[in-house]
């Protein structure tokens, strides 16, 4: 059973030596309704946190020159902000570990000046202007005002298991650590681009809500989810179901796990999990990641003793951001790291060699990059 919450995997992981080679980030993604046109938009907002024990009153940049010839590794709260689609943007705002109120303990809560969240609200403010964004590349960021004011209430869970337990996070194994607590998430509330009001509606968000931590990303690096489903066999809207895959190339210590994914499929009440950490259930894996012309493509097979799952995406990179992460050691290797919200595709569910369920999904949130070879 994989739909147990656990916010105290969401609590901030960056103790020992993660406090100065690590990093914590909370993700939140959803639809939003522009307020004058009915326009819909899908938006992010995280919460990125980035070696706490290195931390001074001004934020570290890893991208600054100085700072790269000098060895000195990043430290700040980056509080990334963007959309999806047309106009699609990313902003960024930093904080030095000065300026940063976190508390460790369950349920966490992150501070800084005007920027908020928790388990249960979320509210902020990014301005970034055009000369910013030119002059400062080390805020890997383009420009605009997005600010927002949201409740959240996190639905359905995906709790990985041993991969993200309390001995591996206090042994710290993997370089790189998942938990969804909310698969399925309602938003609520307003978020303003530019001078644009949206609207957040609970029942048509379509929101998700996870975290990850580590020293390091992976790479390749794979995710797709959504609760926009809908049954093609039936016809039937499934309110109460989402999915979520993710991983790439999973490390534990020097070693590496390579094409590695977990997964969950919440259908209804029933479970379908692919989980290569459970290994009594003996999951194999394959999976397709690349670019075309104008689109970003996966597929994804997984099978275990009894069941099979395959899921095919499609994502036009016009509705795309190539999202900006620097590594705690400073060094920035993904930098095709394909990110979207407007994934359309198909999942089909086996029992054996028997199609149990075939469901089309749209509000895809959606990932794909792999380090540049020559890095």
């Amino acid at each position: 059973m994989f739909n147990k919450h656990d916010i105290k995997r969401d609590t901030c992981q960056l103790r020992g030596r993660q406090a100065k080679k690590g990093y914590d980030w909370w993700w939140h993604s959803f639809t939003a309704y522009n307020k004058k046109t009915g326009e819909t938009k899908p938006f992010y907002i995280e919460f990125f946190l980035c070696n706490p024990k290195l931390g001074r009153f001004r934020p570290v940049y890893g991208q600054l020159k100085e700072n790269q010839e000098k060895g000195i590794r990043p430290s700040y709260l980056m509080v990334n902000v963007g959309c999806w689609g047309k106009d699609h943007r990313q902003l960024h705002r930093f904080f030095g570990w000065k300026q940063i109120q976190v508390n460790y303990k369950s349920p966490f809560e992150i501070r800084a000046d005007n920027c908020y969240l928790t388990e249960t609200e979320t509210h902020g403010d990014v301005n970034v202007s055009k000369a910013d964004s030119k002059e400062h590349p080390e805020y890997m960021s383009d420009y605009g005002h997005i600010k927002w004011d949201l409740k959240i209430r996190k639905d359905i869970a995906y709790n990985v298991g041993y991969g993200a337990s309390t001995l591996f996070r206090k042994l710290q194994l993997f370089e790189m650590f998942w938990h969804v607590e909310g698969m399925k998430s309602y938003f609520e509330g307003s978020i303003f681009l530019d001078d644009e009001e949206y609207v957040v509606r609970k029942e048509d968000c379509y929101g998700y809500s996870d975290k990850n931590w580590g020293k390091n990303f992976t790479s390749p690096w794979v995710w797709l989810s959504s609760n926009n489903l809908v049954s093609k066999i039936s016809g039937r809207r499934l309110c109460n179901s989402a999915f979520d895959v993710g991983g790439g190339r999973p490390k534990i210590g020097c070693i590496a796990l390579n094409r590695k994914l977990l997964s969950a499929f919440y259908i209804e009440g029933k479970e379908y999990e692919f989980n290569f950490s459970k290994f009594w259930t003996f999951t194999r894996t394959s999976f397709d990641s690349h670019e075309t012309s104008d689109e970003i493509l996966w597929r994804v097979e997984q099978k275990t003793w009894r069941k099979k799952v395959v899921v095919e995406v499609s994502c036009k990179k016009e509705d795309m951001l190539l999202i900006n992460y620097e590594s705690p050691d400073g060094k920035k290797l993904h930098n095709r790291l394909w990110n979207g919200g407007n994934g359309k595709g198909t999942i089909y569910l086996y029992k054996g060699k028997k199609l149990i369920e075939e469901i089309w999904a749209e509000n895809i949130g959606c990932e794909y990059g792999e380090y540049e070879k020559n890095k």
